[in-house]
């Protein structure tokens, strides 16, 4: 009997939140520790989606189907090495969120927390769907728990930034609907067949007029996630007025969602579009990776300068993403998750120092380390590998990134380094004015360093940052072939795309295996001239 492993992950965090509401709202203690322990449970159960992987295949695994709604709206799920890691780094995020708002949140506790565990599952969702619909509902079902949290349990400022963040975050959402629409009627008017399926939509190449428009509708929904320049200007009002828990979860997770979902559907199912594209792309992407890096350095809000160094870093996972080799798009993946954890943890860095002082001003502080010794090493830790120190995770993902985009374009490589230098100078700025120099605020001399439970949340960060810094063949090798069929698929599809175009008029949708019967077709006939020649 096969166990729907998948299902287990993704649900098991539903179902918690569903018990949860039969805790009484009082028993603070037993709703924390309940919450704690589903996301444990999940997270070690998710353990053996990468003991159990294959890695030398590119099918998806642990897949399940099933019947649902019906017209190609089925039940389908399953993971390869492009997702894997993404949905080991939200089981592995989630336990130290929970322990991070542990003391942070004290009003509405019972309400935060079935939040957090509906949002997981969500999250979860859109990394293991197979079916475009399915992955739409999961896609939006994310929007709902997040707009709580920052609605109710964010800063002043807290409703402006929500409403903000849903309508961007919708209106991409609702033209990639559209798209998913005219996509799913095309297939059926070629085929005759019900499907939402992705495999089945990977099988067609769509006449260039068509893909530019889908391709638009997709990329938007994409990009505003991620968010790409000029789609950015939500994130760093999400990012200062959501709580701590809520902005390393938006960071370390929501916005690869978008980078995500550029490799698995943007630019499998429109190559052509892509190309066509590709230069506007790279340049939003320079601009990110340099404006998001300037804009930093002029923050006075340490939460709002760790926000634009999302933008610039992401620039340079979106630039490695459209480089599209094996190099830059491992190195693009391995990037995201490397980025989750850096700027996860120095957001968690945020949430200490607002706990004990609450301000986040940068001008509030100064000589912190002296009365924090133990916190000082951490974000010291932290803020190096968001550097790229070698060593630690960051530097992996940002050789990997400059390496494939060089094979690219050596222009764009070096412009593309500027995010290492310019988050060199805002971050090791940031340090010595919070962390070094006299004391400025009184308020420093009360401040206690790291209790029992911030250590234990801050030390499995520091443990994954040097496995990943030190040893990253076990994540590479899982990304190998997953990542190696991408790249022959799109680039068989512009092989075919071309011999078709130079043979007849491009009809809306183009089946692969079609041609590809009608190629084996032709060779074979010129064989059998061949033969009966020879006799």
């Amino acid at each position: 009997m096969n166990i729907p492993v998948l299902s287990i992950i993704t649900f098991f965090p539903l179902a918690g939140a569903i018990l949860l509401i039969f805790i009484h709202k009082d028993r603070k203690e037993l709703i924390r520790f309940f919450t704690l322990g589903v996301v444990l449970i999940t997270f070690l159960v998710s353990l053996t989606l990468y003991f159990s992987f294959n890695a030398q295949t590119s099918d998806p695994q642990f897949v399940e189907k099933g019947a649902w709604i019906g017209y190609g709206i089925n039940y389908h799920i399953g993971i390869d090495g492009i997702s894997l890691f993404l949905v080991l780094l939200t089981t592995f995020l989630m336990p130290i969120i929970i322990l991070s708002s542990w003391t942070y949140i004290q009003k509405r506790v019972k309400e935060y927390l079935i939040f957090m565990l509906i949002l997981e599952t969500g999250i979860i969702g859109v990394f293991v769907s197979l079916n475009l619909f399915l992955f739409y509902v999961f896609w939006e079902a994310m929007l709902i728990p997040m707009y709580f949290l920052i609605g109710v349990w964010g800063g002043r400022r807290r409703i402006y930034a929500t409403i903000k963040y849903v309508l961007f975050t919708m209106f991409g959402s609702l033209l990639m609907l559209v798209a998913i629409f005219v996509l799913y009627s095309i297939f059926y008017k070629a085929t005759g067949t019900y499907s939402f399926n992705i495999f089945d939509y990977y099988k067609i190449i769509l006449n260039p007029q068509v893909q530019v428009w889908l391709f638009l509708a997709f990329a938007l929904a994409f990009a505003i996630k991620v968010p790409m320049f000029p789609f950015h200007t939500w994130l760093p009002d999400a990012h200062v007025e959501a709580p701590t828990a809520g902005s390393v979860i938006l960071a370390a997770v929501l916005l690869k969602m978008g980078a995500y979902g550029f490799l698995r559907f943007a630019i499998p199912l429109f190559p052509d579009a892509l190309e066509k594209f590709l230069p506007v792309l790279l340049i939003l992407c320079l601009i990110g990776i340099i404006y998001g890096g300037l804009m930093a350095l002029i923050q006075k809000d340490v939460k709002s300068l760790v926000a634009y160094s999302s933008v610039s870093h992401m620039g340079l996972i979106m630039l490695a993403v459209f480089a599209l080799n094996v190099e830059a798009v491992e190195g693009a993946i391995y990037q995201m998750l490397s980025h989750g954890l850096s700027t996860g943890a120095l957001f968690l860095c945020v949430g200490v120092l607002y706990e004990r002082a609450h301000t986040r001003l940068i001008k509030d502080y100064g000589g912190v380390s002296k009365q924090m010794p133990v916190f000082s090493a951490f974000f010291l830790i932290f803020m190096l590998s968001s550097i790229g120190l070698p060593g630690l995770n960051g530097f992996v993902g940002e050789v990997l990134c400059i390496f494939g985009v060089f094979k690219t374009s050596k222009i764009l490589a070096i412009l593309g380094v500027t995010t290492v230098i310019l988050s060199a100078a805002y971050l090791l700025w940031m340090f010595q004015r919070v962390m070094q120099g006299p004391i400025e605020n009184e308020k420093i001399f009360s401040f206690k360093d790291l209790n029992k439970r911030e250590i234990i949340y801050f030390v499995p960060i520091v443990i994954m940052m040097f496995w990943m810094g030190i040893y990253p063949k076990p994540f590479l090798r899982k990304m190998d072939a997953s990542v190696i069929h991408l790249i022959n698929q799109v680039k068989k599809k512009e092989a075919v795309f071309t011999r078709v175009q130079k043979e007849e008029n491009i009809p809306s949708v183009v089946d692969i295996k079609k041609i590809g019967d009608k190629e084996t077709n032709k060779k074979k006939d010129a064989n059998k001239e061949k033969e009966e020649e020879v006799k």
